[in-house]
């Protein structure tokens, strides 16, 4: 699969506009949300004036494609004039591995450094990497490069905007004035999620006399609109994903926008993006952990923190504090890479 685009118009003054190729194993289907932030991220850089092609790598062509690719991939590059090619995603540097005189930038995103098996893979096909970049300083710290480029996903402020009559997105799905919706951010069925912790919460949270109502973020093929209103329509965002498996969650990033309070679990950046985001909670995982008795400790830490952000039933200040998440403030900064990496 091989999507290209020219921008339209673009400024003739210096500095001059870019020629790049994106390669990724992350790319939304239609009506899918895999990649979307890296869609996202080339739209952006379209916008700015710059010309990007994509080439999909995996994905429906299998897990083969990861090795078949690279013959495809340096072709393209041959004969496509880029100035940079921007790999995304560890195991993706296989299918650009071939790659010759043109820059390669790889951006990895959490698995590809958390995972041993694919850290490794990662490591050994990464070769010739003109510069790394990460959505989160935690993720860089954990690849061994702490002064690694840090640029976080950025957030469509234009789509994520809270609408002007809550109250009647919140009926649209059947959530009455008095409800308490808490939002699972993920699909229930992937482990990594943490959805038996969440529902856990929401137990705790039951026994202890505050009934509350889940609400479920993804939805296979819905579109992106009824994300915003899911936002828009629950009363916190409750995040649980196991330890050690998030580099830098956009869901936490665009509901902290939408003005939506965030409980979270302590994972990649969560840290740094909510620190000025209230009310939101950044819940850090008992110690030792491993046990029965350190889930259950955190279940219960996680329903301590929800009740005064269910309590208040305020919104968050997010989209005041998080304008660096803005897409020009995020292209800028990747241009800044790629200019660094060209000079």
């Amino acid at each position: 699969m091989s999507e290209s685009f020219a921008a339209a118009g673009g400024s003739a003054d210096p500095p001059p506009s870019l020629r790049i190729l994106a390669v990724t194993n992350l790319w939304p289907s239609p009506g899918g949300f895999r990649g979307v932030f890296v869609k996202d991220q080339v739209e952006s850089l379209r916008a700015a004036g710059h010309h990007v092609d994509v080439e999909v790598v995996a994905q429906s062509r299998g897990k083969s494609d990861y090795l078949t690719a690279a013959p495809r991939v340096r072709a393209r590059v041959a004969s496509g004039g880029y100035d940079v090619v921007h790999v995304h995603y560890g195991l993706t540097a296989l299918a650009s591995r071939l790659v010759k005189g043109v820059p390669r930038v790889l951006s990895l995103y959490g698995s590809d450094v958390n995972e041993p098996w694919q850290r490794r893979i990662t490591r050994a096909t990464t070769g010739t990497v003109a510069a790394t970049i990460y959505p989160s300083r935690r993720l860089a710290v954990a690849a061994g490069d702490p002064d690694g480029f840090v640029v976080p996903n950025a957030v469509d402020f234009g789509l994520f905007t809270p609408p002007a009559d809550r109250e009647r997105v919140r009926a649209s799905f059947g959530i009455a004035p008095g409800d308490q919706v808490v939002l699972f951010g993920a699909l229930p069925e992937n482990q990594v999620k943490g959805y038996d912790v969440f529902r856990a919460v929401l137990d705790k949270l039951s026994a202890d006399g505050l009934p509350v109502r889940e609400l479920v973020l993804a939805e296979a093929g819905q579109e992106r609109d009824a994300v915003v209103r899911k936002f828009a329509a629950a009363d916190a965002l409750l995040l649980t994903s196991r330890r050690g498996t998030e580099s830098g969650p956009l869901v936490v990033k665009e509901a902290a926008v939408m003005g939506l309070p965030v409980v979270t679990v302590d994972v990649g950046d969560t840290p740094e993006i909510l620190d000025a985001v209230t009310p939101s909670t950044v819940v850090p995982f008992p110690d030792p952990w491993g046990t029965t008795e350190a889930t259950d400790a955190l279940v219960t830490d996680l329903a301590e923190a929800l009740k005064p952000i269910l309590a208040s039933r305020g919104r968050a200040n997010g989209r005041e504090r998080l304008r660096r998440l803005e897409p020009d403030a995020v292209t800028a900064s990747l241009i800044d890479v790629y200019r660094r990496v060209l000079s």
